[in-house]
């Protein structure tokens, strides 16, 4: 995942929500109970963590029971001291004390305790990449130092693996194309990372590696849902067992789900999102153009999606007049740049969310050579009554510039394939009146024409006339 292109923008639920969902995960509730637990007497060692006789009464603290206890205890101390819940008073004695802000999770704003969650996050995930080795403790070298060079882990490695699962996770849940809340097939996240795009059948070997990888998240997503970024239903143990044991119960072979399922949660999305942030991402969010000016909403919009599109303009109309956000949009979807005809497209879109009020604004533009066709079609889907005809020039003006939008929208979509055999045939001399559209898009727009249109005979006008054009464009 590259961050030099945006990511499709997400739809993130109301930070009081969040919040109330993160004080209510596993991991952040028991840390928080520790910090408040955590009095004079608690001791820790030099790396912060509880001395080990006091395990079992932080264990006992937060009722947890069984041989994981000491182990659920420790990992939850060690979030309250990363998290910043608790402060270390004197190294050298291992005191301790609740820091200021275990006060952001009761009494702070809903961002406040989502920063201590991000906190919290940051622990659990540098956790998850450190995988259960025998091993570790022989590789000690003198000094406490870890010869990884001895060991078959690479740190960094496994930790951008992870952080490539959940990237992949991230934009199949905010992507349109996506299953987005559904979940996902543990198998489908693994071939991800591993199965190369122009792979065709994939080998025995790389069969193997995505096997291997399944184990792994397997592992790592069960450590990831007490902090609330996912929801995950593990791989059947059944699937683990040894080939020459029988099944507790009958099951189903074709069943996806006994792979693992994981869904990332609306918390999950606001995490990772913010970490994408952090390392530099663009990662957009629906709303973040509400209060910005129309400019700024037409070429924001430009690379959304559909459905995120409506979405943000939705919510950027509902904080206007409808005659001034008329106006306003026309203003902005002018010009004769590159992007020029996809604001138009996100102009014209939005102003079909808008209301009767507005006509004047549309009215004032009908002279207008870029915004007097879009301004007809929305006159006239409206009924109102003397809406003058276009002519010829400014139709065909119109279509070019329609095109233009898609082809930046959707590149060479099916879509815009049946719109190209649509103009073809609707009318006989298109090409030859096409070509002389004084548009900075026409050349452009016939040859995509000839590339799409599967008639050679017609392809081949297209070509012709794109030539033209470009002839008489000086290029």
């Amino acid at each position: 995942m590259s961050d030099s292109s945006p990511l499709p923008p997400v739809r993130l639920h109301p930070e009081a929500e969040l919040a109330r969902a993160a004080l209510s995960t596993p991991v952040l509730s028991r840390a928080a109970r520790l910090a408040r637990w955590a009095g004079p007497d608690t001791r820790v060692d030099a790396g912060g963590g509880l001395v080990e006789e006091q395990l079992p009464a932080a264990a006992a603290e937060l009722g947890l029971g069984g041989d994981d206890a000491a182990a659920y205890a420790s990992e939850a101390w060690r979030v309250a001291v990363d998290a910043g819940l608790v402060e270390i008073v004197d190294e050298e004695a291992g005191t301790v004390r609740a820091a200021e802000e275990l006060k952001r999770l009761t009494g702070g704003s809903p961002h406040d305790v989502l920063a201590v969650w991000l906190a919290a996050l940051d622990t659990v995930l540098a956790d998850a990449s450190v995988p259960d080795l025998d091993g570790l403790v022989d590789a000690l070298e003198e000094g406490g130092e870890v010869d990884f060079s001895s060991l078959d882990w690479d740190p960094e490695a496994e930790a951008e693996f992870l952080d490539g699962v959940l990237g992949n996770l991230y934009l199949l849940t905010v992507g349109e194309d996506g299953p987005g809340e559904s979940p996902v097939p543990l198998p489908a996240l693994a071939a991800s990372m591993i199965v190369p795009d122009d792979m065709g059948e994939p080998t025995n070997d790389v069969l193997e590696q995505v096997s291997d990888a399944m184990m792994r998240l397997d592992d790592q997503f069960r450590m990831l849902e007490p902090i609330g970024l996912v929801e995950y239903q593990p791989v059947d143990e059944a699937l683990m067992a040894d080939g020459d044991e029988e099944p507790a119960a009958p099951v189903d072979e074709d069943d996806v789900s006994r792979y693992g399922m994981v869904r990332l949660t609306p918390l999950g999305a606001y995490g990772l999102r913010a970490r994408l942030l952090e390392a530099g991402f663009d990662a957009p969010a629906v709303g973040e153009l509400a209060d910005k000016g129309a400019d700024a909403l037409l070429d924001g919009t430009a690379r959304f999606g559909q459905s995120a599109a409506r979405a943000e303009t939705e919510q950027w109309l509902t904080r206007r007049e409808p005659l001034a956000a008329a106006r306003e949009l026309l203003a902005a979807a002018r010009g004769a740049d590159a992007g020029a005809p996809l604001r138009r497209l996100r102009c014209q879109q939005a102003l079909s969310l808008v209301g009767p009020d507005a006509e004047p604004a549309l009215r004032e533009v009908l002279d207008d050579p870029a915004l007097g066709g879009l301004a007809r079609v929305w006159l006239s889907e409206r009924g109102a009554a003397g809406v003058p005809a276009p002519s010829e020039g400014m139709v065909f003006w119109l279509t070019i510039d329609t095109v233009a939008a898609q082809l930046q929208a959707e590149g060479n979509s099916e879509e815009l394939q049946a719109l190209v055999e649509g103009l073809a045939a609707q009318h006989s001399g298109f090409f030859a009146a096409a070509w002389r559209v004084d548009h900075p898009a026409t050349a452009e727009v016939l040859e995509a024409m000839g590339r799409l249109h599967p008639d050679k005979k017609v392809a081949k006008l297209a070509r012709k006339a794109a030539f033209k054009a470009r002839s008489q464009q000086g290029g």
